[in-house]
C-alpha cells in the first residue's frame, strides 16, 4: 500500500469518526432537549389547574362588581324617584297649605267678630 492510501484512508475514517461523532453528540443533545420539554411540561400542567382557579375567582369577582353596579344602580333610580316624589309632595302640601290659608282668610273675611286673623285657640 502507498503512503497516499494510506492517507487518504486515514482521512476517510478520520472524517468517518468526526461525523459519528458529531451525529451522536446531535443526538444526545437532542434527547436532552426532549427531556428539559417534557419538563417544562410537567411543570406547566401542575401551574394549569391553579390558573384555571384563579380566572374563576376573577370571573366570580367581575360577576360580583357587575352585580353591586346593578344593585347601585337599581338603588340610586330608586332614590332619584323617591327624591321626585317627595317633591310632588311638597308642591301639593304647599298648594294645600295656601288653600287652607285662605281659607283662614275667607273665614276671617266672613267672621264679624275677627279683626286680626286666626281664632286664639285655632290648632
Amino acid at each position: 500500500m502507498s503512503t497516499t492510501s494510506v492517507i487518504v484512508i486515514i482521512v476517510v475514517v478520520a472524517v468517518i469518526v468526526v461525523l459519528v461523532g458529531a451525529w451522536l453528540l446531535m443526538r444526545k443533545q437532542r434527547e436532552h432537549q426532549r427531556a428539559e420539554a417534557e419538563g417544562i411540561r410537567d411543570r406547566a400542567a401542575e401551574q394549569e389547574f391553579e390558573v384555571g382557579q384563579r380566572q374563576a375567582r376573577a370571573e366570580e369577582i367581575a360577576a360580583k362588581s357587575r352585580a353591586a353596579k346593578a344593585e347601585a344602580e337599581a338603588k340610586a333610580a330608586q332614590a332619584d324617584q323617591l327624591a321626585q316624589q317627595a317633591h310632588v309632595h311638597r308642591n301639593d302640601a304647599a298648594e294645600s297649605r295656601a288653600d287652607l290659608d285662605k281659607e283662614w282668610e275667607r273665614a276671617d273675611q266672613v267672621d264679624p267678630d275677627t279683626k286680626t286673623g286666626r281664632p286664639p285657640d285655632s290648632t
